[in-house]
């Protein structure tokens, strides 16, 4: 952008003479900050990049926001005028936005509706979990000029967060994969969490809406596009196995090269995204079947003469279930470890406890599984399991020594909050 663009997106004050004509890369670190750049300054609860204004221009920055007098554009709140500035930059290459939020399996999702996308369009894609409103920024100014499609991954803590995302990015499509109880120590209620996750059709300029077959979000979302309604009840699946799915959907034959429902039915969604595009059936098979999972999503490593899986990125009940449905349906001599599950409020305890009953009466439970749980919520999931060998052990060091004791033709599976570290695992391991 030039700085009369960042001028025209922001409403910006000029307290200094700067060349307007001047084209500029925004930075918003002084760590990375290089000469020509224009530094915008955020701030948080416990840092405040205006502070370092002059450390930014000595760097070779040509100017700087600032909500004070001691830079060149003054603006009333930094991450606003960034997000002006993405927004700004989204209108003016007008790329096709297709905006994914939920509970659990969003990530999932944007990386097979990216892949399929990227078939038939020039695509682009959240990378990693930048996630939040400084993420959003980031992947817009990353987006080359060229692309056709922005695949856009939305997180939340809270309420409002989604709506402001929704508010600069102007999604054409929109995406809920499904609403859980992840976060739910903090909304208090699913019903808050659909409420907070239905705001990403509030600044939609496109007509169509996609989302999980959900009576709670079939009654909270306010939509008057097209509203797409999926669930794997859609599918007849024709073959499963560790690493690849085939189903049938709407007529159609499509394949995964990964396992598991829940794969399954994420790719409804990036098939019905592909189709409102305008993408041959042929194309969007294609796309699906180069989808690959990304680090601790499904992840298969070897470690210490153990094959694992690990798929410990995030955690919470809707997704510890779908993991166990996985590997209980698939799976021989399974060694599933579960860390504790963040983020649940006062019910923690009983979400735990509840995991453990729903592993300890499921109907393909096998008797050579094995169910570990390191941490210290998550005693309470072992201490349900009864119907085959279940151990609970405090730290990762604990349940490394006993994983050293088993029989390599053992297969371990990995999932807790990311908070539980449980990476550390296969690094002792190794």
């Amino acid at each position: 952008m030039d700085i009369k663009d960042l001028i025209s997106a922001t409403g910006a004050k000029v307290l200094k003479e700067i060349d307007e004509s001047l084209d500029v890369k925004i930075s918003t670190d002084t760590r990375t900050i290089q000469k020509g750049d224009f530094y915008l300054p955020l701030k948080g609860a416990s840092f405040d990049g205006e502070k370092f204004i002059n450390q930014a221009l000595e760097k070779g920055a040509v100017g700087a926001f600032c909500t004070r007098t001691d830079g060149h554009l003054q603006v009333k709140d930094t991450l606003t005028a960034y997000l002006q500035c993405a927004n700004f930059r989204r209108r003016k290459l007008d790329f096709t936005v297709v905006a994914i939020t939920g509970s659990s399996g969003k990530t999932t999702t944007k990386e097979l509706v990216a892949a399929t996308l990227s078939e038939k369009f020039k695509t682009f894609k959240t990378p990693l979990n930048h996630n939040n409103e400084i993420g959003l920024c980031q992947t817009i100014f990353e987006t080359p000029d060229d692309t056709e499609v922005l695949v856009l991954e939305m997180g939340m803590r809270g309420l409002g967060e989604i709506e402001l995302l929704s508010k600069y990015s102007e999604p054409d499509i929109t995406i809920i994969s499904n609403v859980g109880t992840a976060h739910i120590g903090r909304l208090g209620s699913r019903e808050n969490i659909a409420k907070a996750k239905c705001e990403i059709v509030k600044y939609q300029r496109g007509k169509t809406f996609i989302a999980h077959d959900d009576e709670l979000i079939r009654n909270t979302v306010e939509f008057d596009g097209e509203k797409i309604f999926y669930s794997i009840r859609d599918v007849k699946i024709l073959e499963k196995s560790e690493h690849y799915s085939k189903f049938e959907y709407k007529g159609n034959i499509y394949e995964l090269n990964v396992g598991g429902d829940y794969n399954i039915e994420n790719a409804l969604s990036a098939i019905n995204t592909g189709l409102k595009l305008g993408m041959k059936v042929s194309e969007i098979q294609a796309g699906l079947k180069k989808y690959k999972p990304i680090e601790k999503r499904w992840e298969a490593v070897n470690a210490g003469g153990f094959e694992i899986i690990n798929d410990s990125y995030n955690a919470n009940p809707e997704s510890m279930r779908a993991f166990a449905d996985t590997i209980f349906e698939l799976y021989k001599n399974a060694v599933v470890i579960l860390g504790d599950m963040g983020e649940l409020g006062d019910d923690e305890i009983k979400y735990h406890r509840e995991l453990g009953e729903y592993i300890n009466s499921h109907k393909n439970l096998k008797p050579d599984t094995m169910i570990l749980s390191v941490g210290t919520l998550s005693r309470y999931i072992t201490d349900e399991v009864k119907t085959c060998p279940a151990k609970h052990f405090e730290t990762i060091e604990d349940a490394v020594s006993f994983i050293k004791t088993l029989d390599k033709k053992s297969k371990i599976f990995l999932k807790a909050s990311r908070s539980m570290k449980f990476e550390q695992i296969i690094e002792r391991l190794k």
